[in-house]
């Protein structure tokens, strides 16, 4: 079961929109009157947030019917689901459902497609989206990811190691302004003291990423190198004991992805999914 978003968040994006009541329908007295809401793509699109959206009904006290679970790609007007119950509910759960599912479907639909695009060439790559999501969204990112078939870089600065040049800089002197050499003494050290997680580097040109593979560092990650340099660096580490992956970073997208992925990179990292276009979820209220 992939991850879900949990009922207090659900029940936050409900009270954006309705905590105070909906005077609407309560003006036009036809909240007890019982009705039909159907929830559709317009789009060819990867699915997410179906769950979501039915527990959101369901919480409404909507009977429902869902007919596509999040991951499904499917065709352009497909039924995602569908519930019977009083107007006021429908109308309350209505528009947060479908820009749940509307922005949800976006980036997965999004990620699909650079993964797809990515294991046509390379079978095995790992294809990660960053931390970069909008603040208060990477869970609802991260959920849409997963449906996507890509997975996360890294959800939080508390779960792994990933120096940036930014943290290197700290650590130079006179000598070493950008700390290169000082990161590549401590990369034993953290080793050691971190014995349990991966030490991944950002490096900052071929040269640096060259001495941080050779120092020992699991992952080197380079950020908008360009294909050529990706498959030049991928060449002069693939004989180091222990092995070393390469991460290439930056502008990755679903038009590049295989020419990145023919490079025998270990890894692909993206945050365009997030900026992805939302998926058209068409939806009907009808009186019964």
């Amino acid at each position: 079961m992939p991850m879900m978003l949990c009922d207090r968040l659900l029940e936050s994006f409900l009270d954006e929109d309705v905590a105070r009541g909906d005077l609407t329908t309560h003006a036009l007295a036809i909240g007890r009157r019982p009705g039909t809401i159907r929830f559709a793509v317009r789009a060819p699109a990867v699915v997410c947030c179906v769950e979501e959206a039915e527990r959101l009904l369901i919480r409404a006290g909507v009977s429902t019917r869902r007919y596509r679970a999040s991951g499904d790609a499917v065709e352009a007007n497909t039924l995602l689901l569908e519930g019977d119950g009083p107007a006021a509910a429908l109308h309350a759960v209505w528009k947060t459902a479908q820009t749940l599912l509307e922005s949800a479907c976006g980036i997965a639909t999004a990620m699909r497609r650079i993964v797809e695009a990515a294991r046509g060439i390379s079978p095995d790559i790992s294809v990660e989206c960053t931390r970069k999501a909008t603040p208060g969204t990477r869970v609802l990112a991260a959920r849409s990811v997963i449906a996507g078939g890509g997975s996360m870089h890294r959800l939080g600065l508390s779960e792994s190691i990933l120096i940036f040049p930014q943290h290197a800089a700290f650590l130079g002197t006179a000598k070493d302004p950008g700390g290169t050499t000082a990161l590549c003494e401590r990369l034993p050290v953290l080793r050691r003291q971190h014995p349990g997680k991966k030490i991944m580097v950002e490096a900052w040109s071929m040269d640096s990423a060259v001495l941080l593979a050779e120092a020992g560092a699991d992952v080197v990650q380079v950020d908008k190198f360009d294909v050529d340099a990706v498959r030049e660096l991928v060449k002069r580490t693939c004989g180091l004991t222990p092995a070393v992956a390469i991460a290439a970073a930056g502008g990755i997208n679903a038009s590049n992805a295989a020419a990145y992925a023919a490079t025998g990179c270990a890894a692909l990292v993206t945050s365009a999914p997030y900026w992805a276009k939302p998926i058209d979820v068409t939806v009907t209220i009808e009186a019964r």
